[in-house]
């Protein structure tokens, strides 16, 4: 399987990064994407990215990160290397105080202004929002950026946030919370979301799926849990799902043929 969504150069992985990749390809977790939350982090990801050919990356600035320095520089660097396969993760957060939304809001207009800079880059766009449906889609509808570009990512939204998310075009991205048993709003958007708008996450270290959610920290080879959940909630076949699931993965961030 991919795990899409991961954020490998965590401070949690820092000692055993490599054990964390290996152990993920012996679960049949062969390729992962570390997703960037500020310009330092994404010049890591790339590092690691290149060390490593089980792994890709993105470049950006995750809001919760507006309060920092914005080193655009850095990430526009990250973004010329051949293995950033997306831009991100970028939105808007309004679980928290801090940063002030305002903050939030100037980080994503540039964000997304250097994205827009780049006529002839149509890579995906990796989105966290938390509460913020109504904020983001408006300003993603009037970017000249396709909307099929965009994938929410550790959906936690309502089922009708959901619908409006696919009526922009986008992609739809489920992390371990689906399996939780307090999250059954997020069981209800899955349900309604098409097997080929969806993908699959860890976003690891963080928000480890059943049965292993009690185990810290979260690592990639565990997405493999949040795929049988919804392979039974689908209804599907555990392999065939998953290989569905991964065929999205492929086609939305370009990923090469695995070896």
């Amino acid at each position: 399987m991919i795990d899409t969504h991961c954020h490998l150069t965590s401070a949690q992985f820092t000692e055993r990064v490599a054990d964390v990749i290996d152990d993920a390809a012996l679960a049949g977790v062969h390729r992962m994407i570390t997703v960037s939350t500020d310009g330092d982090d994404a010049l890591a990801a790339r590092e690691l990215a290149n060390i490593d050919d089980r792994v890709f990356f993105s470049s950006g600035i995750h809001p919760l990160h507006a309060d920092g320095e914005w080193k655009w520089d850095y990430v526009r660097a990250a973004a010329q290397d051949a293995r950033c396969v997306a831009w991100g993760e970028l939105g808007l957060d309004r679980h928290y105080d801090e940063p002030l939304f305002d903050r939030q809001m100037k980080l994503l207009e540039e964000h997304l202004a250097i994205i827009e800079e780049a006529k002839d880059d149509t890579r995906p766009i990796i989105v966290h929002c938390r509460r913020a449906v109504d904020d983001l889609l408006p300003i993603f509808d009037t970017s000249t950026i396709d909307g099929a570009r965009f994938v929410f990512h550790c959906f936690t939204e309502t089922a009708e946030d959901a619908r409006k998310i696919l009526d922009l075009g986008a992609m739809i991205s489920f992390t371990g919370v689906v399996t939780y048993k307090n999250a059954s709003e997020v069981v209800a958007a899955a349900g309604l979301v098409p097997i080929d708008r969806m993908m699959v996450e860890t976003d690891a270290p963080y928000l480890s799926p059943e049965p292993v959610r009690k185990i810290h920290p979260n690592e990639p080879k565990n997405v493999i849990h949040t795929a049988e959940f919804l392979a039974n909630l689908k209804g599907e076949d555990t392999r065939e799902f998953e290989k569905r699931l991964d065929a999205n993965a492929e086609r939305f961030f370009r990923l090469p043929p695995l070896k």
